[in-house]
């Protein structure tokens, strides 16, 4: 049973999707084992509660300096028995030394389908203000896994998603997370659960 731990920042609807997939079973030999959030305000810890799941905030503003709270966030996941770590939403800078303790064993869901729109800066409606402003006629979701870039890590899956007419970034935002974000996350968990993604020359390759 691998165990996932899985870091957010806000509402948590992507974690949502990822506990409605474990309850569901299309998740499976997987388990949540530890919610942490960088804001104590986040939703995504009272999800996390709802369904037993251990909800913990670990805030940099609560450490003096920033490898402090690097720190404690790589020893709390480490004591949760963390296998996997999945972002979700999670709006701070993943340190090198997190990386290197879980090389490719950390994911995260980007709302654009890789290389378009990503990097640093292209976060949240950003985004998807992006795709709009550039006139794109299909955008979308890329799970990847996490390296010492900003979006730059081997490619798991993506999804496509149209643009309509008419559409702002908060509709576009809306419709990516339903059709893409919410479908691809789960599934790339279960696909890592089941040892069926493997990393060779920086690219990631799923086995049937």
């Amino acid at each position: 049973m691998l165990k996932v731990a899985v870091l957010v920042s806000g509402g948590g609807t992507n974690l949502q999707a990822i506990l409605d997939a474990v309850e569901a079973g299309t998740i499976t030999h997987a388990q949540i084992c530890a919610v942490i959030s960088n804001n104590p305000g986040a939703y995504a810890l009272e999800r996390a509660r709802k369904k037993g799941v251990e909800a913990v905030c670990i805030s940099p503003k609560d450490y003096e300096t920033r490898e402090a709270f690097h720190e404690a966030l790589l020893k709390k996941l480490q004591s949760v028995g963390a296998e996997l770590i999945v972002l979700a939403g999670f709006l701070v800078v993943i340190p090198e030394m997190l990386v290197r303790a879980y090389p490719n064993r950390i994911i995260n869901v980007h709302p654009s389908l890789i290389p378009s729109f990503c990097g640093t800066g292209f976060y949240g409606l950003k985004v998807h203000e992006a795709a709009l402003s550039r006139g794109v006629k299909v955008t979308g979701a890329t799970v990847h896994f996490v390296d010492a870039g900003t979006d730059t890590g081997p490619i798991i899956l993506q999804k496509a998603v149209e643009v309509r007419e008419g559409d702002t970034p908060q509709v576009l935002q809306r419709r990516v997370m339903e059709q893409a974000e919410w479908v691809i996350l789960p599934k790339a968990i279960d696909l890592i659960a089941n040892g069926k993604v493997t990393v060779t020359d920086g690219l990631a390759h799923i086995s049937q």
